[in-house]
């Protein structure tokens, strides 16, 4: 019970802590929400942690299993020497409940009704940060590897955009 309760209160300073932080994102916000049109179709969250390093969270319907909530630690390369756009590139985890299907092995990642899919990603993408909005558009790719039920590999794709209050 004092190990779960010094995580929440390490999670909850972390969090709060965005506001110190000069993130390269839309007028230097440090939180953006949006959608994301893709695997999955749904909702995106994204927090910055430093300048160039954030915590991306989506969620929605997927291919890999309904619905499907993934987490992924992006770092943010300027690339381009632009201040419009950016490659990033991170790792995470996903997990998807319920019946799920795979782009390359489909047999393997079919599951029963109640079943849970347990997955590491890997994803590179660029996002475009129009001047003088609190827009950011994304298109990126991402590489599953399923863990469990059964091993396997699978690929996804998302385009979104989110909103930087």
């Amino acid at each position: 019970m004092k190990r779960n309760m010094i995580a929440i209160v390490i999670v909850l300073i972390f969090v709060f802590n965005f506001s110190t932080i000069h993130a390269q994102s839309p007028q230097r916000k440090n939180f953006g929400f949006g959608v994301i049109v893709g695997d999955p179709t749904g909702g995106t969250l994204k927090f910055f942690t430093q300048r160039n390093n954030a915590f991306v969270i989506d969620f929605g319907a997927s291919y890999f299993g309904s619905p499907r909530i993934g987490v992924d630690y992006l770092w943010q390369f300027n690339a381009f020497n632009s201040d419009i756009a950016n490659l990033y590139a991170g790792s995470g985890g996903t997990i998807g409940f319920g019946r799920g299907d795979g782009f390359y092995y489909k047999d393997k990642y079919i599951r029963e009704k109640n079943n849970v899919g347990l997955g590491a990603r890997g994803v590179f993408g660029v996002n475009f940060i129009p001047r003088r909005t609190p827009l950011e558009v994304f298109f990126e790719v991402g590489v599953l590897l399923t863990l469990t039920p059964d091993f396997g590999s699978s690929a996804d794709v998302g385009v979104g955009m989110r909103f930087y209050p």
